[in-house]
């Protein structure tokens, strides 16, 4: 099972700088790509454990290889602290909920498609 988290990072891990990347080109903020790779993140996890009876090897490689490396919340917690530090409190606030009311809601649409 650990090469299998393994392969999923390899994939997951570089995905996630690319986006963001993309994301931050032009001079614009890179909290947009964090918030495109934990959205997708979080619906594709939301599918992986809606299965039913996902087995273990697909949760390893996607849910915790693949998801656990594209999706981030220290990154997050980074890019909200930036905004404060930026004096866009009312930004860093809206992207915080944002973030995490949008991310729960990938999550249970992921997981109902999968499981309905």
């Amino acid at each position: 099972m650990p090469l299998l988290v393994v392969a999923g990072a390899l994939v997951g891990a570089p995905l996630r700088l690319l986006v963001t990347r993309l994301a931050a080109r032009g001079g614009r903020d890179p909290a947009r790509g964090t918030l495109v790779v934990n959205l997708v993140g979080s619906a594709l996890l939301g599918v992986v454990l809606g299965a039913a009876a996902p087995p273990p090897a697909v949760v390893a490689l996607v849910g915790t290889g693949f998801c656990g490396t594209l999706t981030t919340f220290s990154t997050f917690g980074t890019d909200v602290l930036r905004l404060v530090e930026r004096g866009t409190l009312a930004r860093a606030l809206g992207y915080a909920a944002a973030t995490v009311v949008l991310g729960l809601t990938a999550a249970a649409a992921g997981y109902l498609l999968a499981s309905g």
